[in-house]
């Protein structure tokens, strides 16, 4: 279907009416009923980061000469972040436009570490919990670096020891989750730490998901094991200030021990006739709204609002693993120690239970190996819990009832692609079906 630009221009009036319209079936998670995406901290600390944001616009960082504002907040943002994972004043990163682009950012300079330091590695490698995200294989796929995946225990922890075996001569990298996304476990940071010493192996820890939200329960006593620059053999550390830092959408750091392996990030270009051209990230052009936003938002909350904040998101967390237990048909998987957990069933195809939930007007995160549900609960989701149990309740009730809706809607997608024992064909498909969504 083609679409051609409009000869004149609609009225402020109409646009707005016209875009307004085109939200109607949206995921609601301003109400909490989507458990990804979004991270809702309340209107007050929203406008605070769509003030910011609006504020910067239309300023660019790729020039920082020119906007000396946005050098200001992304060297404070870096700084701060640093400080906040118990780095010291070696300690160096940049601002990226989301987690993706950070783990990207970390893999190329791992990568062309390895060629600087070790040159005699030809098919470098790096050492992947299975259950690690999904960007570590994208960026293998960009750079050329071989993925080594390790299975998990039974708490969905990465095998530490497995670990240890896998190590050869073309290691250039191991990782670390803290938390994982598919079940928000943290890996063992401290063990894996001793492996990367031992070996003179970088260690790197996706904190994306919770890096903003783990060193605040930390600091409000709850037990969680260190993960950060504390740990001897942590190199580097990604971590999302657009998630749990509340800021606006395009806010990412990656942080590094040192200087060295930052510079290894870098791209340089001298013989470009529009000029010298070096870029310290994977982007060229980047919205200054999104550094700005981070800048204001980090600086309005503060350690004692993220405390506040974090308190309160775990508060619910354990109201809806309450809640949900009190089901005998679900169970959570492993022993998740923050905001973010899955829920799976023996009993009831958990998939059917998801498109149930959906007609309840919640918008589900399905996933695999093994099949479960995925949550991320923040303050959003604070006065949903008790909604949401009871829909829950009634969700599981009609699945047993209904043998049939198993074979109808996301359950039986899910149910013919658990049948294909050939991967390839099923990314052939996925790859089909987003084709078909980016059509009108």
């Amino acid at each position: 279907m083609m679409k051609h630009l409009r000869q004149q221009g609609l009225s402020k009036g109409t646009l707005f009416s016209e875009m307004q319209a085109a939200r109607k079936h949206d995921a609601n998670w301003k109400a909490g009923k989507t458990f990804s995406l979004v991270y809702y901290a309340g209107e007050e600390v929203s406008n605070v980061a769509k003030e910011a944001y609006n504020l910067f616009f239309h300023e660019n960082a790729l020039n920082p000469l020119a906007f000396t504002s946005l050098k200001k907040f992304e060297t404070e943002i870096i700084a701060m972040s640093a400080s906040l994972f118990h780095g010291n004043e070696q300690v160096v990163g940049s601002l990226t436009s989301g987690g993706s682009e950070s783990i990207l950012m970390a893999v190329k300079a791992y990568r062309d570490f390895a060629r600087k330091h070790r040159p005699e590695i030809e098919h470098p490698e790096m050492i992947l919990p299975i259950t690690v995200h999904a960007a570590f294989e994208k960026a293998a796929h960009y750079f050329g670096v071989k993925s080594v995946y390790i299975s998990v225990n039974e708490q969905f922890e990465v095998d530490v020891e497995q670990v240890r075996q896998a190590i050869n001569d073309n290691t250039i990298l191991i990782v670390g989750s803290a938390p994982n996304y598919p079940q928000g476990i943290m890996d063992p940071i401290e063990q894996l730490g001793q492996i990367a010493v031992a070996h003179n192996i970088p260690l790197h820890i996706d904190a994306c998901l919770g890096g903003f939200i783990v060193p605040f329960l930390q600091q409000l006593g709850y037990p969680l094991a260190p993960f950060d620059f504390s740990v001897a053999g942590v190199t580097s550390i990604s971590a999302d200030i657009h998630k749990y830092g509340y800021g606006a959408k395009g806010a990412s750091v990656i942080l590094y021990k040192d200087d060295e392996y930052r510079r290894c990030q870098y791209f340089a270009y001298a013989d470009w006739p529009g000029g010298l051209f070096v870029s310290p990230t994977a982007t060229g052009t980047r919205p200054g709204g999104a550094i700005a936003s981070a800048w204001a938002v980090m600086n309005y909350l503060g350690v004692e609002g993220y405390k506040k904040l974090a308190q309160q998101t775990i508060n619910t967390t354990k109201k809806f693993i309450e809640g949900i237990q009190q089901i005998q048909e679900l169970s959570i998987l492993g022993n998740p120690q923050a905001s973010i957990f899955t829920v799976a069933s023996k009993e009831v195809n958990i998939f059917a239970l998801a498109d149930q939930m959906e007609i309840r007007g919640w918008h589900m995160d399905r996933q695999q190996l093994p099949n479960c549900l995925h949550f991320m609960i923040t303050p959003a989701h604070e006065h949903v819990v008790e909604e949401f149990i009871v829909d829950l309740q009634q969700s599981v009730a009609e699945v047993k009832a209904n043998p049939a809706l198993v074979q109808q809607g996301y359950a039986a997608m899910y149910g013919m692609i658990g049948q294909i024992p050939d991967k390839s064909q099923i990314q052939q498909y996925i790859l089909h079906t987003l084709d078909k969504e980016m059509r009108l």
